[in-house]
């Protein structure tokens, strides 16, 4: 989203791999200084650092746009082993099969639920935000609001 007559400049792939990488050295610094009882992933550690990042606007969305699809794309390949895994060892599924799925159930549920709530929530703010401002329209269709 640039202002028209204002074309976005992009990375090269080899600064845009530089930047993740970069993010995910800092990260694994701060992981090792964090106390062992902090159980949180390097890579966690690093989505959260990039975030920061470009909330901050330090890093513009352009420069790491086309390596973060690439690697997007890449998430159903990198977990095809853990579910090839599962089903060579069959025997965790005879012995813990229906707790699995009732974990897996009551977890997508459950972060349906709270993803709706906390959406409806962040919509209700913006909304009270841009009447406080003034900012909705008579019609309410060209606000690019969600009702």
């Amino acid at each position: 989203m640039t202002p028209k007559g204002k074309k976005e400049k992009k990375a090269p792939i080899l600064v845009q791999m530089g930047i993740f990488a970069g993010v995910l050295w800092v990260a694994s610094i701060i992981s090792s200084v964090l106390p062992s009882n902090f159980i949180v992933p390097t890579p966690v550690i690093g989505l959260v650092l990039l975030y920061l990042l470009l909330t901050l606007k330090i890093v513009k969305v352009e420069w790491v746009e086309d390596f973060g699809i690439f690697m997007i794309s890449l998430i159903g390949f990198l977990f095809v082993p853990s579910g090839i895994q599962i089903a060579n060892d069959l025997r965790i599924l005879r012995e813990e099969g229906l707790q699995i799925v009732l974990v897996i159930i009551i977890a997508t549920v459950t972060l349906l639920v709270v993803t709706a709530y906390v959406t409806r929530f962040v919509i209700a703010i913006h909304h009270r935000i841009n009447q406080k401002h003034g900012q909705i329209t008579r019609g309410g269709v060209d606000d690019g609001n969600i009702e």
